[in-house]
């Protein structure tokens, strides 16, 4: 054989070496099903109670890593037009430039950093969470269920992310004080976000 068909033989050997076991071959795609997620959050008001609400139109996709899901990746985004707190008036103003300024940041983005185990199907998952024009790591509780398959043949998978971040990190300081003492809104936001994956 000569030296052109050894090359060209170990070529296609290599070649096909890469095709049957790629870089992170255990790493599957999985893709956020919106109508059957929710990101939701809720703030103290008026120091006696809380509002809660929620963003409905969020999307994402997430890298599984099957054989070591800590070496998984997030990404989420969110449309801040879509928050809903079942009153219009309040979510208008949500949207103004004294909160969220929905026109001049339209999205909320969380692209993730790491996740260490927690314990069984608990993780910590840390990222950035890009909101208000300002980026800065947080860090949620995990919990992701082993895949299904449902009635229409899909596998899914459902994850679970709850946290706690202060509004004022992100520019978000528009307040009243109260006559009695306080103010109108709280400064830690508490965060319950569930998610359902299609692979």
């Amino acid at each position: 054989m000569s030296k052109f068909k050894k090359l060209g033989s170990a070529l296609a050997l290599f070649g096909a070496l890469v095709v049957v076991r790629p870089a992170g071959a255990d790493a599957t795609e999985w893709a956020l099903d919106g109508s059957h997620s929710r990101v939701g959050f809720s703030v103290s008001h008026l120091v006696v109670s809380s509002v809660s609400g929620r963003f409905k139109q969020v999307s994402g996709k997430v890298e599984l890593d099957e054989a070591n899901l800590t070496k998984s990746q997030v990404e989420i985004s969110i449309k801040v037009d879509s928050v809903d707190t079942d009153e219009a008036k309040r979510d208008e103003h949500l949207k103004s430039p004294d909160f969220f300024d929905a026109k001049k940041f339209p999205t909320i983005a969380f692209k993730s950093t790491k996740i260490t185990k927690a314990g069984g199907n608990k993780y910590k998952l840390t990222g950035d969470l890009t909101l208000h024009g300002v980026t800065k790591a947080v860090t949620l509780d995990a919990t992701i269920s082993e895949p299904i398959k449902n009635p229409w043949g899909k596998m899914v998978r459902g994850v679970k992310l709850s946290g706690k971040l202060k509004r004022g990190d992100y520019g978000l300081k528009w307040n009243k004080a109260l006559e009695t003492g306080g103010v109108v809104v709280g400064e830690e936001v508490t965060l319950d976000i569930q998610v359902e994956l299609n692979k």
